[in-house]
């Protein structure tokens, strides 16, 4: 995620340079058609072209507000996840106090390596290769992350852990149902998750807010060469390029989860889960959280 602006309108343009590249000749050729060849006539009422412009605006915009609206939910499912895990961590140490003094590492432990492998999976990296997964997960349990859904396998493992402490009398039955409850907020944050990142916007917004930039880019020089000149083209490039920004917004935000600069800071809600977690565990050596790089990104 982009923390900090250290940017410039320089690295904009190289990132956007085919665009600018695209709307820089199309502009031209109605102006050189212009200046060479006045008694055709090829201008255009400026007023159609306003109004294509305007509706433009509104559905590039639907489409980007659509996508920060799939951005924020992910952030909320997230922040939820923290919630839930510092809760569930606050129920084993409540509640396992008289038991065996392994079952509360093992549960928290356990659940912090399913934040790393949700972590991972979300953002399509291998969580066998993880370092953190490797950290925390046990021994035993590493055959899981060969299997379709790692982190929901956890989640049952959780589960199954907790109901064999209620038959040995560790817990009651109102403790269970407890657990039980945290145990379906992370499966449901978990769902949310998963529902952002394998249902993606329909392609059409997409296309079609690209091919009716580039049409306003064909429209708009002839409808104010007459008045302005050659500064259709620089003007040309700013509105067609302002388009086309706003949509490719849009397109980054559409997956929260990518590691593109836009995606959100798992690695570094995951360390901050991780960390408050060995905290209540009592554990004196913590890791660092992540900090922003030179960039003004954090992930």
């Amino acid at each position: 995620m982009m923390v900090s602006n250290s940017g410039s309108v320089f690295r904009l343009l190289f990132w956007q340079w085919r665009r600018v590249l695209l709307f820089t000749v199309i502009s031209t050729l109605p102006v050189l058609l212009w200046r060479e060849f006045p008694e055709l006539g090829i201008t255009l009422p400026g007023l159609p072209v306003a109004i294509a412009g305007g509706a433009l605006g509104i559905f590039v915009s639907f489409r980007t507000n659509s996508a920060y609206q799939r951005w924020w939910e992910g952030r909320i499912l997230w922040g939820g996840l923290v919630n839930v895990s510092r809760h569930f961590a606050d129920q084993v140490l409540a509640y396992l106090r008289g038991g065996d003094s392994a079952h509360p590492a093992r549960l928290i432990r356990r659940h912090i390596a399913y934040v790393h492998v949700l972590r991972c999976s979300l953002r399509g990296q291998d969580p066998a290769l993880d370092p953190d997964v490797g950290a925390y997960l046990l021994e035993e349990e590493r055959e899981l992350l060969s299997l379709s859904n790692p982190a929901h396998l956890l989640v049952q493992r959780q589960a199954a852990d907790l109901a064999d402490l209620r038959r040995s009398g560790d817990i009651n039955e109102f403790e269970l149902q407890s657990f039980d409850g945290s145990l379906r907020d992370v499966l449901n944050y978990q769902g949310g998750s998963e529902r952002i990142k394998k249902t993606p916007l329909p392609r059409g917004y997409g296309f079609i807010s690209d091919r009716l930039t580039v049409a306003l880019g064909l429209l708009l020089p002839f409808s104010i060469v007459d008045e302005v000149g050659w500064l259709t083209i620089p003007l040309c490039v700013l509105v067609c390029l302002a388009f086309a920004l706003i949509s490719e917004a849009g397109r980054v935000l559409e997956d929260p989860f990518s590691l593109f600069f836009n995606g959100l800071p798992l690695y570094s809600i995951s360390k901050t889960i991780e960390r408050n977690l060995l905290e209540a565990l009592g554990e004196r050596d913590l890791p660092a959280l992540p900090v922003v790089d030179q960039r003004g990104i954090l992930m």
